[in-house]
Formats: C-alpha cells, structure tokens, sequence
C-alpha cells in the first residue's frame, strides 16, 4: 500500500474558503430566494423572467431578471438562446446546508442520523435482554438521550424552512392583493 501526501499551499485553501464565503454574501436575500425557487421547482427545467416574478411575487420583471443574471454570473444558472434560465450548478449555503439530496428528495441531514439511531435504540431494546443493570441503564440513557436531542433538532430544521416558506407565500399573497 502506497499512502499518498499531498501538500496544499496555504494561499490555495485560503482562496477556496474566500470563493466560498464570497459565494455565501452574494447569494442572499432575494437572489438566494430565487435560487432556492428554482432548485426546488426543479434543477432539469427552465424558466422565464416573468415565471419567477410571477411565482416571487417580485413587482416587475426587471426585479428578477437582475437577480437570474447575477446568478448566471455567479456561474450558478446558464441562459439559453429563448431567454429562459437553468440551473447548472448547486451550491449549499443558507439552509441548503441543513439538507442532504437523495435522489430528487431534499431531506434534512439531521433526520437520517435520527432515524439511524432510532433503529439502533429499537434494535437494542428488541435484542438485549432488559435489565436494571448499569450498563443496560446507561446505554439506554445515551440512546434516549441521543434521540431526544437529534429529533429535536430535525424539527426545528423543518420548523425553520416552513416558517420561511410560509412568511415568502404570506408576502406574495400581500403583494398581489395590493397590486388587485
């Protein structure tokens, strides 16, 4: 067996971790919610100025073909000769960060490790015989425990997305009803 060592110059690591945190600041706000629309609409599809304002609930077109373009600068979506954007690359920032792509699911990363320590808690409670031992009693504290605080987590994830959700469709529903 032949172990490789590869050495990084410093200089190296510190650009990607700027290009990353540069990524981060200029995907925020409004062009992060145009992104997230998008991977969530579909990555395989392409959409028109006016289908992101209209599903943003944005003023005018001009709103969201400025963000479309400054992630097509970002290297993020690619523009084709109708007009219509695609999403060729993703990133995780923000929230993204929180979730796990498996397939065409987006899952929050917490839930998979939840569900893998529940099988191993139910696994354990089936197959070991239950006494009041110490042993069966601190394994079963840091199995309950562990379950405890990783479901937790997962629903304050889902909580987080969902009241952000509800607070862009609750703006958009204002929006329009002004606009009526």
């Amino acid at each position: 067996m032949f172990n490789t060592l590869v050495f990084y110059n410093s200089t190296d690591v510190i650009s990607r971790l700027d290009g990353e945190e540069d990524l981060e600041y200029k995907l925020r706000g409004k062009t992060l919610q145009v992104y997230l629309h998008l991977i969530r609409s579909g990555v395989n599809e392409s959409y028109g100025v006016r289908e992101i304002q209209r599903a943003l609930g944005f003023k005018s077109p001009s709103i969201a073909s400025y963000h479309l373009e400054k992630l097509r600068e970002l290297g993020l979506l690619s523009k084709d000769e109708k007009g219509d954007y695609r999403v060729i690359k993703e990133v995780n920032v923000g929230l993204l960060k929180l979730y796990i792509k498996i397939g065409g699911l987006r899952l929050p990363r917490l839930l998979l490790y939840a569900c893998f320590i529940t099988s191993m808690v139910s696994t354990y409670l089936l197959v070991y015989p239950q006494t009041l031992s110490l042993h069966n009693l601190f394994a079963l504290l840091v199995g309950f425990s562990s379950l405890a605080i990783l479901w937790f987590e997962t629903f304050l994830v889902l909580r987080e997305t969902k009241l952000k959700l509800i607070k862009k469709q609750n703006n958009v529903k204002s929006i329009k009803s002004t606009s009526s």
